[in-house]
């Protein structure tokens, strides 16, 4: 199995909750979740094993978070194209997807995954700079995988036509 097919199934995101997911309140709540992340495992140096208290609840917010807002009146906002777009990528087996948007998915999913091994470090170090500096590279890498995903969700919508790529 896929490594991102496994997430969606472990997130078990359905036709309804990837509508609400669309919600660009959804969206941009979640951005913060792996700096918040690196600061709630930061904290064990402060509070020691109640740093395990944040972490719990930003693991929650990540499950709840698709799933916190209603779907989106239209889907013209740029992270309801994004979430979209990640739908047409995660399907790309049985909707093929124009090459240059899965190499360059691939690529920038491969460098945000990459951004996690200094992040690991520099927690496991107590080096702040590693660890702050990986998570923003991460974040940064991530926003603009969401950013090729809203162009994606364009350009299928343009060739399916808008009502085909809602369903999707």
């Amino acid at each position: 199995m896929r490594i991102d097919k496994a997430i969606e199934s472990a997130m078990a995101m359905d036709d309804a909750t990837w509508a609400r997911h669309a919600n660009p309140l959804s969206f941009w709540t979640r951005v913060p979740i792996l700096l918040l992340l690196t600061l709630a495992i930061w904290s064990r140096v402060w509070i020691g094993w109640w740093c395990l208290m944040p972490v719990a609840g930003l693991i929650a917010w990540t499950f709840v978070n698709p799933r916190a807002f209603p779907p989106p009146p239209h889907l013209n906002d740029w992270a309801s194209k994004a979430v979209l777009g990640e739908r047409f990528w995660l399907a790309r087996k049985t909707t093929p997807i124009p090459a240059h948007h899965a190499r360059s998915a691939l690529m920038l999913s491969v460098l945000s995954g990459l951004s996690l091994l200094p992040l690991a470090y520099g927690l496991w170090a107590l080096d702040p700079w590693t660890a702050f500096l990986s998570a923003i590279l991460a974040s940064v890498f991530k926003l603009w995988f969401c950013d090729r995903m809203a162009w994606l969700a364009e350009d299928m919508t343009r060739s399916l036509g808008r009502d085909a790529a809602q369903q999707t």
